[in-house]
């Protein structure tokens, strides 16, 4: 309850001004509602079904059996019933369209069920000329508009995963990775690919080489379900295969941190949208966000970012991982965070030059319209497609039990899956055939004539259940005044500026590297206006090279001056950034291979403004405190590679470090969180929260106080000398950092190696190291270290 859960960011949907003010002031609720008079009918009622009149024996027939999570035949309503679920399945599985009518027919009926906040929106069809069927755009132009929702590789199978994308593959419309990433061999699968890849916070499986063969490169905010909170795949879902997908560790649970750490600000987000345009300068961009109160004017900002694509997520979007208690009451229904988003891009006068996509229990022909009246140009459904692929509403994804292969990773039950993509296909085709009917009925002839179209919805108001009362849509319907010419939906494109980048005139200079695979040397000095150097040119090789991309060292660019924000994201392997100077944030963001060095200026080459000392030198050390050479959230999801820094760098260094090996001479708070592989060496000081949510790799650190490690982790860390079987790396490490950089504190260190190492500590999380022992006797056994007899033992010692 200290979470985000007591920090008043809460509204109401559904409940009347007078009662919000009296007993939740300062909380927003759009469209009023239901009195206190109505809570006490209501509580009157359910008090009188628990303590009838006729006495106590009686009660357990009248008593609610539940079913908010669940369906139940005499609990709460649900539009996936077992009848609908059949209808749906049965109907796409033989291909019967009138089959199909009836199953959206019983979702869209919703007079006594009233569930969606759509449902209680009326088509205007009175006042309009229909068109014939025949003139309306084909159901080929309106499924390349269709997504399948974010839902990663380890939340549900393989099977499930790669059938969504090879249907949205042969449609033209695409699929989403989730935040899991995706193994090479499907990457490089036109039919198996997913064309949306996903970066959140977590940054799992985000290389160079997953941007570069993207189509779109979604930013993940927020979601539907458990905004806040972060994903999490629980340890007996962390298979070996998804552990390699996702540069992980077998048996051990995967958090995607609650905020984006590079994220605090919409300049941020600007950056990282920036980053992910120079990764991949052929990919659409865009960004994720919650439905809630205040997202039109975040919109705004994304659109201002020079996002090209922003997605308004619905509060009942569902997850192949979350627990149960994280499923509800996130988020608000979409229905209401696109009407404030298209308004609100509109009265800025920016809504031409933005895709609006909309998610969140898509289920017919009629939501679709519904949102494309209320500005939407692109739609995104999830469980639908999988209730079409088999799922039937377990409710146990968590628990790695799903009995019909959909949310699972164990083979058995993966070996029950019945799903194919042609299903899925047809599960389009019928929903576009709809959308077609619904649009003739309007008498419009195409999904873009339709989009912002507010004029031809209306509310229905026959009065169908008591809790209607008070309700007013009206601020759904609005339509803000604005300028003439101006656009209800994306008519240009986003000015993302690459042409001025500073890999511009390299990547011609590195055409011998690029094409032959002759080392090149690059020369230049850089900015600090200059952002995401490296990444351009790093691209480049990734397109030719895939994710092996060249030998070390290949292309070295030589650079002196100040690098501005996110220096050396996503480099590959083969290239090398060495700059004599000092660099900005996010730099070596999402490292995939390559080599990043700071170092001192050199004698006479103008150095920048000397930077201020950092606090705290430990005095069993002669040098002085390290200066400052590096910002923050530095190497934040990187996934191989090296980062050489001879000074200290800011807050959150190293967070979500999966593979690279990193050197620095001292940092921040909250350094090396939510850790899951690679070693991380600090020669100086360290902030507070050292270490929180680590789960993996290994910290060496210089003098040590216990006192910075985050006091719930540190319970769990094996924490001692550094071993005799890593000592070796620690001194090519520091040999490295002194070739690199010219470092005179870490020369003077190994100087007295005796002295090193008795001033050194190493810090693991114990399950870590017990899972790598597991793996590393299986080897020596000669067992595959994935086979399952050796998971099974993971399994087995994680649960002890």
């Amino acid at each position: 309850m200290s979470s985000y859960r007591d920090s008043q960011i809460f509204e109401a949907v559904g409940l009347g001004q007078e009662l919000v003010d009296r007993y939740f002031p300062g909380t927003t609720s759009r469209l009023g509602g239901i009195g206190l008079d109505v809570i006490a009918a209501e509580v009157a009622a359910r008090h009188h079904r628990a303590y009838p009149p006729e006495g106590q024996a009686l009660a357990h027939r009248r008593l609610e059996v539940g079913g908010e999570y669940q369906w139940r035949r005499e609990g709460e309503p649900h539009l996936f019933t077992p009848e609908t679920v059949f209808r749906l399945q049965h109907s796409t599985r033989t291909r019967q369209y009138e089959e199909f009518r009836r199953y959206t027919d019983m979702v869209d009926d919703q007079s006594e069920r009233l569930m969606t906040l759509r449902g209680l929106f009326r088509l205007r069809t009175e006042d309009v000329e229909p068109v014939p069927l025949e003139e309306v755009e084909p159901v080929s132009a309106i499924v390349r508009r269709f997504m399948t929702g974010a839902m990663s590789y380890g939340s549900i199978s393989q099977e499930a995963h790669e059938t969504l994308a090879i249907a949205m593959n042969r449609l033209g419309g695409m699929s989403n990775s989730g935040e899991g990433g995706e193994d090479p061999e499907r990457l490089h699968d036109p039919e198996r690919s997913s064309a949306i890849k996903q970066i959140a916070s977590g940054r799992f499986g985000v290389t160079s080489e997953y941007l570069t063969f993207a189509r779109d490169i979604q930013i993940k905010m927020a979601q539907g379900a458990k905004p806040g909170e972060g994903g999490q795949l629980p340890p007996q879902k962390v298979y070996p295969w998804i552990a390699r997908t996702r540069h992980s560790t077998p048996g051990i649970g995967l958090i995607s941190p609650p905020p984006h750490h590079d994220i605090y600000s919409i300049e941020d987000l600007a950056q990282l949208i920036h980053d992910a345009k120079s990764a991949n300068p052929q990919a659409r961009v865009h960004v994720k966000l919650v439905s809630r109160f205040g997202v039109g004017t975040v919109a705004t900002g994304v659109s201002k970012a020079h996002a090209d694509v922003v997605l308004i997520s619905g509060h009942d979007g569902g997850t192949g991982a979350s627990p149960l208690n994280s499923l509800k009451h996130a988020g608000t229904p979409w229905e209401l965070g696109l009407a404030e988003a298209q308004q609100t891009l509109l009265l800025n006068g920016l809504r031409d030059r933005i895709t609006v996509q909309v998610d969140g229990q898509m289920k017919t022909g009629r939501d679709v319209i519904i949102a494309a009246l209320l500005g939407a140009e692109e739609y995104g459904f999830a469980t639908a497609p999988l209730v079409v692929s088999g799922c039937i509403m377990m409710r146990v994804c968590h628990l790695d039990t799903c009995p019909v292969g959909v949310a699972t990773q164990n083979p058995e039950l993966r070996s029950r899956f019945t799903g194919s993509p042609d299903v899925v296909v047809t599960f389009f085709e019928f929903i576009a055939e709809q959308v077609r009917e619904h649009l003739a009925q309007l008498g419009l002839r195409s999904l873009d004539e339709a989009i912002g179209r507010i004029d031809l919805l209306d509310v229905d108001e026959a009065r169908r259940h008591y809790k209607q009362e008070g309700l007013d849509l009206r601020p759904v319907l609005a339509r803000p005044q604005i300028m003439e010419g101006d656009h209800v939906r994306r008519r240009r494109a986003q000015e993302h500026g690459l042409e001025h980048a500073a890999d511009v005139p390299w990547i011609e200079q590195a055409r011998p590297a690029l094409e032959e695979g002759r080392p090149v040397v690059i020369r230049d000095r850089v900015r600090n206006t200059q952002r995401t150097v490296g990444t351009l040119l790093g691209h480049q090789v990734t397109v030719r090279h895939r994710g092996e991309g060249l030998p070390d060292d290949t292309i070295r660019v030589e650079l002196e001056g100040t690098g501005g924000q996110s220096f050396g994201a996503f480099l590959p392997r083969g290239v090398t950034l060495e700059l004599r100077g000092d660099v900005n944030d996010y730099t070596a963001k999402g490292l995939s291979g390559g080599i990043v060095a700071v170092g001192p200026t050199r004698p006479g080459a103008g150095a920048p403004d000397a930077p201020a000392s950092t606090a705290g030198g430990s005095s069993q050390d002669a040098a002085p405190a390290p200066a400052v050479i590096a910002g923050n959230t530095c190497a934040y999801g990187a996934t191989s590679g090296e980062l050489y820094l001879a000074g200290s760098a800011g807050e959150r260094f190293g967070v979500r470090n999966s593979g690279a090996t990193l050197v620095v001479e001292g940092i921040g708070d909250h350094g090396a969180e939510y850790m899951t592989g690679g070693a991380v060496v600090v020669l100086g000081p360290t902030g507070r929260n050292l270490g929180a949510g680590m789960s993996g790799g290994t910290l060496f650190v210089l003098d040590l106080d216990r006192e910075r490690l985050n006091p719930a982790d540190a319970a769990t860390f094996e924490i001692g000398p550094v071993t005799p079987e890593h000592r070796g790396f620690v001194r090519a490490v520091l040999s490295e950092h002194v070739r690199r950089t010219g470092s005179e504190r870490a020369r003077a260190l190994l100087a007295d190696e005796d002295a090193l190492f008795a001033r050194m500590t190493e810090i693991a999380p114990r399950a870590f190291l017990r899972v790598m022992r597991i793996r590393e006797d299986a080897v020596e056994r000669g067992v595959d270290p994935d086979a399952p007899e050796v998971w099974n033992e993971i399994l087995e010692a994680s649960h002890g």
